[in-house]
């Protein structure tokens, strides 16, 4: 309440929430990107995209979220899930340039008219084309569609990509026993996956499935784990006082000793990848990727290795 009366009724916000406001207002999504591009990243994969006037006859809507659709990092990700969603014949599709924001960060720093803007057209379009259940790899998107658009008339079963990952698994439908990496990792809790929705080893039994992996605790972790700095709208904020807090976690990562970092949100590795890269560490010491890059490496890691085992030793054809 004390946010929203300050950021409705006095205008009384920091100025770089000023410019995610009004990204978010006219363009749709808070990197003020063209929605036009929102698919661009599907250009070359076999994904789907539905047109906000028809029936969705699919099972599962793909919600992408923001970063997913813009930031390049994360454009690897969502590359990688929909790879992994249709080696398991996943019966889903995309919304692309029709999604909007869900306007998380909005409402999360005040903004309660801003949130139902944006929250209320996506709720009237995806109940309208009859989407039933919606998988994403965005906590805060999985927090606000699965908890808060109910309170506004939409109602559906989300589930986070990492739980998605583990029934895959789990099921057989994913098959991972080719799949393997040789390395140590260490998995970092997000806020809105981890102490808002308490999804705690979904991601850690998605990594734990690679053979080869040797999986480590950093000091603060689980329910005591430590914010990466860019939740409660922080992303869109500089820090100015300290020690930044992506600094501060990445380098408890690095004390680890993993030469992975695993993550399951789409601020969390930005943050984190920014701040293992402030520590001067190279891709090649410290790889910062979310869950799915992880588990698809590991796949094409492990059919490269069985192809090799495969092919003919040099000099046999023919002798």
């Amino acid at each position: 309440d004390m946010r929203r009366y300050l950021s409705l009724m006095e205008s009384n916000f920091p100025a770089e929430l000023g410019n995610a406001y009004r990204a978010m207002e006219n363009q749709g999504n808070p990197w003020g990107m063209n929605q036009d591009d929102r698919a661009d990243w599907a250009k070359d994969l076999n994904v789907e995209v539905v047109d906000p006037g028809a029936a969705f006859n699919h099972e599962y809507l793909y919600w992408v979220g923001c970063a997913g659709s813009f930031d390049d990092k994360n454009k690897k990700v969502t590359q990688a899930m929909a790879k992994l969603l249709e080696r398991a014949n996943v019966d889903v599709a995309i919304l692309g340039p029709s999604e909007m924001c869900t306007g998380d960060s909005a409402r999360r720093s005040g903004n309660e008219y801003l949130f139902q803007m944006l929250a209320l057209p996506n709720i009237e379009m995806m109940n309208g084309m009859g989407v039933k259940k919606i998988i994403t790899q965005c906590p805060h998107c999985f927090n606000t569609l699965k908890n808060e658009y109910p309170q506004l008339g939409g109602n559906y079963e989300v589930v986070h990509h990492s739980e998605f990952l583990e029934y895959l698994i789990e099921s057989g439908k994913l098959d991972m026993r080719s799949a393997s990496l040789e390395d140590r990792i260490v998995y970092h809790d997000s806020c809105y996956l981890g102490r808002h929705n308490d999804v705690y080893m979904a991601p850690r039994k998605v990594v734990g499935s690679i053979k080869g992996l040797q999986i480590v605790e950093m000091p603060r972790n689980g329910t005591q784990g430590m914010c990466c700095g860019a939740g409660g709208a922080r992303m869109w904020m500089e820090e100015s006082i300290g020690v930044k807090v992506n600094d501060e976690r990445a380098q408890e990562a690095i004390s680890t000793g993993a030469g992975r970092v695993a993550t399951a949100c789409p601020f969390c590795y930005i943050m984190l990848d920014d701040g293992v890269k402030a520590a001067g560490a190279e891709e090649d010491q410290v790889k910062v990727a979310d869950i799915a890059i992880h588990v698809l490496e590991a796949l094409e890691n492990g059919e490269k290795a069985a192809a090799t085992m495969d092919a003919p030793l040099a000099g046999s054809v023919g002798e």
